[in-house]
């Protein structure tokens, strides 16, 4: 299994941290986003990473979680109950509006709610949520010097001590 990857991108890093909860052993091919190679548009014609080589090919962080959690399904990552799995995979789906959108807008320097948004942001959902939501939080607070609301710093803390999301921290550490 291959993972076409970019160490600073945060569906990367989903893609990363759902893999190692897992288990699972791949080879990463690191890219540089700033010079995206040719062949990339062969794996992904958005030309857009994470890109799972698995025999096949997917694109697309949250399809790449799904598959993950359906061909390897233990450890599970998703909750038991069948209500919860539903909420965890809606919250995924609503990604850009529950972070994602006010994240890359605070990025760019436009007015935005992230405060408000990290205030709100729902980590219910277990490790598939944790995985979704966590490396753009620990970016927010590692890269962007965002001061985090104390349940998020809880949490993150509590995450920490999984090795999969003590990797992405230090990764994010090591970033330029």
């Amino acid at each position: 299994m291959r993972l076409i990857d970019a160490a600073r991108c945060p569906y990367c890093a989903r893609v990363r941290i759902a893999l190692a909860e897992k288990g699972l052993a791949y080879e990463p091919v690191e890219i540089d986003l700033d010079h995206k190679p040719r062949w990339l548009t062969d794996l992904n014609p958005l030309r857009k990473v994470p890109v799972l080589d698995d025999g096949f090919v997917l694109p697309e962080s949250p399809v790449i979680m799904e598959y993950l959690e359906e061909r390897y399904p233990e450890p599970a990552l998703l909750p038991d109950d069948p209500a919860a799995r539903a909420r965890a995979r809606l919250a995924v789906h609503r990604f850009d509006d529950l972070l994602g959108d006010d994240y890359y807008a605070y990025r760019r320097g436009d007015a935005n709610q992230l405060d408000r948004r990290l205030d709100e942001l729902p980590v219910e959902g277990g490790l598939y949520v944790a995985a979704a939501f966590a490396p753009w939080v620990i970016r927010a607070r590692d890269m962007l010097g965002v001061t985090l609301p104390a349940r998020l710093e809880t949490w993150l803390a509590e995450l920490a001590g999984r090795p999969p999301f003590a990797a992405e921290v230090e990764t994010v550490r090591g970033l330029p």
